[in-house]
């Protein structure tokens, strides 16, 4: 699909035990010709999938690293073109240069995703495959691996393409109707499309029901601990992460802004934020942590408000109920160990009645499988987990499954209000168009565009 030849260092940047910079192109093997040497010569000529030991050289000659050569012969690459891969010492300098003499021999560098969109236009492999590189590199948690996995192996691929090709069908059945009226078939074509569709909805509302799930395993969920002070927010996320990650001490106030860490619960990963205590204060330092915990609340998915149950119900603890408003939030009462307990927990229920209560001692890791179970019910609501059949976790998938299901339930509306069919057809080839969005088969180039450049260059 192009006439040039791309370069990328495809690995991190920093100090490690390997690092690569890929060619690919037409003209990829005469490029490494020119800048690689290896002692027996005429590696070009070795069979494709062999590693060559040898030496990138610059144009005055000087040694710049000692590399291993993957070569590899198109078409069957990863981009469908002929690729060469330099697996150098993982530092900034020799990957760096490695790079900068293989654009001056030629090679431009690779725009970000662009080897990814060469295997797409190369038909490697399709849209949802494409994208399901970045879930994969991003990827937090086992779960969220597995999602990305499954679909790099075209299990949603084959269900959506199955989908268009029950589209197909019958749009054959009617185009046979359009063309040949006279056979009568169009009461028959009615009955067909009814059913065709309505099955097709089905399927499509079961992929979108199943869309918000995927998107937790693969973005995560934000969830702010909040309360006031030294009701125990920090140990509760030292607890959570199995490590002293925040400060704890008995002086309130201690957390004076807020902390963001990552802990993974049951395969989901959540975004897991210490705030600083909510409370009214003259203390400027203090006051700013209390501004952005009140941001982060806003922007929260799920609250976790801990309360003392040894200090009881106040004022500061019901103005920390009323800002919450209607998140979803488990309130949690921390430190169940102490002597006297000053909390009700009818009390609590009912000024929250929405909202499930669960004791905890932070300290002692009392109640935290409890919490990490209501949690993942909570979030998930039961309804889907990372080893089903097919999750959808991109929102532009969700995008278009709604907007096929849409077109679909339109050509039903219009087979029962005895629309023609060549007036219902339109409809049923906008929905395959819409499903064909997800794989490529129907995108348009500004589209693939915008996909590809949430990329990293070198993927």
């Amino acid at each position: 699909m192009y006439g040039d030849t791309i370069a990328a260092i495809s690995t991190p940047l920093g100090e490690g035990g390997i690092g690569i910079v890929r060619i690919s192109g037409p003209e990829a093997v005469e490029i490494a010709k020119k800048m690689f040497r290896s002692k027996r010569g005429g590696w070009e000529k070795a069979g494709s999938r062999s590693l060559i030991y040898g030496h990138v050289f610059d144009r005055e000659g000087e040694v710049v690293d000692e590399v291993l050569l993957g070569y590899m012969k198109a078409p069957r690459t990863f981009t469908g073109e002929d690729v060469v891969e330099f697996n150098c010492h993982g530092g900034i300098v020799p990957l760096r240069r490695t790079l900068e003499i293989a654009l001056e021999n030629g090679a431009r560098l690779a725009q970000p995703g662009e080897f990814s969109k060469r295997a797409f236009l190369n038909g490697r492999i399709d849209l949802a495959q494409a994208e399901s590189i970045v879930d994969i590199v991003r990827a937090k948690t086992d779960e969220a691996l597995k999602l990305a996995v499954a679909q790099l192996k075209g299990k949603l691929s084959g269900k959506i393409k199955e989908m268009q090709d029950n589209l197909l069908g019958l749009l054959a059945q009617v185009e046979a109707n359009i063309d040949f009226p006279e056979d009568d078939l169009e009461e028959a074509a009615g009955v067909k499309i009814i059913s065709t569709c309505e099955e097709l909805i089905r399927e499509a509302v079961n992929l979108i029901r199943a869309a918000d799930a995927g998107k937790i395993y693969r973005e995560g969920i934000r969830t702010a601990i909040i309360g006031k002070p030294n009701v125990g927010k920090s140990s509760l996320l030292n607890a959570m992460l199995r490590e002293n990650r925040a400060i704890v001490t008995e002086v309130p106030g201690t957390t004076r802004d807020v902390i963001e860490e990552i802990v993974n619960i049951r395969g989901i990963p959540l975004k897991i934020i210490d705030t600083a205590g909510l409370r009214e204060t003259e203390d400027i330092v203090e006051k700013i942590g209390v501004e952005k915990t009140m941001q982060v609340v806003e922007q929260a998915d799920l609250v976790l408000l801990v309360l003392d149950a040894g200090r009881g119900l106040d004022g500061e603890d019901l103005s920390i109920m009323n800002l919450i408003g209607d998140k979803k939030t488990i309130l949690l009462i921390n430190k169940v160990d102490v002597e006297e307990k000053k909390i009700e927990e009818e009390k609590v229920k009912k000024l929250m009645p929405e909202c499930p209560v669960l004791w905890i001692s932070a300290t002692a890791g009392k109640g935290l499988n409890a919490l990490e179970e209501k949690i993942a019910a909570m979030v998930l609501g039961g309804h889907v987990s990372a080893t089903d059949a097919v999750v959808v976790s991109n929102a532009r998938h969700k995008q278009a499954l709604v907007k096929a299901a849409g077109h679909l339930s339109e050509a039903v509306e219009g087979t029962k209000r005895g629309m023609p069919v060549d007036i219902v057809a339109v409809d049923l080839r906008a929905a395959w168009e819409a499903l064909g969005e997800i794989t490529g088969s129907t995108v348009t180039e500004d589209l693939l565009d915008r996909i590809f450049e949430d990329f990293c260059i070198g993927k």
